[in-house]
């Protein structure tokens, strides 16, 4: 039997639960169907959101020949030669062939450089499928062809919907009386994903499946995934929770934990170029101005780990988690960023004073732009004392210096130069 996330998934797009924005009536993607068009588009968004049940109703709905490949597997050979069957049965189909290209991330340079003609003269339609940014991951010339849609994790009404569609429609299930008597368990395992929430129930009534009746409760979900956590993960999907685990151990300072859990991402064949990526963040993040150093390290060792591949990036890579868990810590820069974020989430886009104001132009000049300006430079200390700050805000601090040796000196230079100006 397949499983029953398969056999669940959707063909069409009134039976989809979930991105309402890309399908719901009002959804762009549905105005885009309901006009016979398709451009060229990349999925991007977490497992088990219904990327590739998209693509799929996708075709379905326009009646165009499909082909798949998977990025882990496939390379510059695989897709010429799709492209070349794509040209023989267009003749058959109005339209391109769609061509849906899964985790295309995985994808390098050569590879996407050789989807480019073919998309472009429409012998193909891609539709791509990604869990990573595609700014960084999808190369521009690529990127530029091609629209973006995000997709997001379900939310807990929407996984409930998933669950209860399945045991209301599933041949199997309906056949058997199941009750659901608690759901904070169901919904933790799941996590916003369809495709997680479906392998919970299926493990349950596999684990039951002696009984025609099955009660869940939070502590039978608990026992059933426990004891069956190799068949919950067997998607890798978990490499969230393992990347997750690899940064709080930075956090934390325990260089022990941090290499252990980057072995596990890379013995269970991580993309090395996403731990780069995670290990940026985190030098930033969760070190910052405490060690402005951790941040050139992490992003050379991503340079470098893109140049050179495995097996040998796993020694980059064990450096700078090294480095990373062993440094002084500050979350002042992430801290002050959202702080900045929320102030202007709060006081929306506030006049940025006349004198900070460029003028170019006599007209600009006659309207007081750049009046009074001091030029920091023209003063004792390449200092003088003047407010940047618009007027209704001007009283706020947004960066607050951490309590390291670093930090205490930019402390200690900003008191000099503000006194007690932003209450340091």
């Amino acid at each position: 039997m397949k499983p029953l996330a398969e056999r669940m998934r959707p063909d069409n797009l009134e039976a989809f639960i979930g991105q309402d924005h890309l399908v719901g009536s009002e959804g762009v993607l549905r105005k885009v169907l309901e006009r016979g068009e398709l451009p060229s588009m990349i999925f991007w968004g977490p497992p088990g959101v219904g990327k590739t049940t998209l693509a799929k109703i996708v075709t379905n709905q326009l009646n165009r020949s499909y082909f798949n490949l998977s990025a882990i597997n496939s390379g510059v050979k695989e897709i010429r030669e799709i492209i070349k069957k794509a040209e023989r049965t267009d003749i058959f189909h109005k339209g391109g062939a769609i061509l849906f290209i899964d985790e295309i991330h995985r994808f390098n340079k050569g590879q996407q450089d050789a989807l480019l003609g073919a998309v472009e003269d429409g012998t193909i339609t891609l539709i791509g499928a990604t869990t990573e940014n595609p700014s960084f991951e999808v190369n521009s010339a690529l990127l530029s062809r091609c629209q973006v849609y995000v997709l997001h994790h379900l939310d807990d009404e929407e996984v409930l919907k998933v669950i209860h569609n399945a045991i209301e429609r599933d041949s199997y299930l309906k056949n058997l009386k199941i009750r659901i008597l608690e759901t904070s368990s169901l919904l933790k395992y799941a996590a916003g994903d369809a495709r997680k929430a479906l392998s919970v129930l299926d493990i349950l009534v596999r684990s039951q499946s002696e009984k025609e009746e099955l009660d869940i409760t939070d502590k039978l979900v608990k026992e059933s995934i426990q004891n069956n956590l190799v068949l919950f993960d067997k998607s890798g999907d978990q490499h969230y929770d393992i990347a997750s685990a690899m940064i709080k151990s930075i956090r934390g300072s325990d260089p022990n934990a941090a290499v252990y859990y980057l072995a596990r991402m890379l013995s269970g064949g991580e993309d090395v170029n996403f731990i780069a990526r995670r290990l940026m963040i985190s030098a930033s993040e969760d070190i910052g101005l405490a060690n402005p150093n951790a941040l050139l390290l992490a992003t050379s060792a991503a340079e470098a780990v893109h140049r050179v591949g495995m097996p040998e990036s796993r020694i980059i890579l064990s450096q700078v988690a090294i480095y990373l868990a062993s440094s002084a810590k500050s979350n002042s820069a992430y801290m002050a960023i959202n702080k900045g974020m929320q102030l202007v989430q709060e006081t929306g886009n506030l006049s940025v004073p006349l004198h900070l104001r460029n003028a170019p132009t006599r007209l600009m000049k006659s309207f007081g732009y750049g009046d009074g300006y001091q030029y920091a430079h023209d003063y004792e200390n390449n200092f003088v004392d003047q407010e940047f700050m618009p007027d209704r805000i001007s009283e706020s601090t947004l960066y607050d210096p951490g309590d390291n040796h670093s930090e205490k000196r930019i402390r200690t230079n900003l008191q000099s130069k503000w006194k007690t100006k932003y209450g340091y």
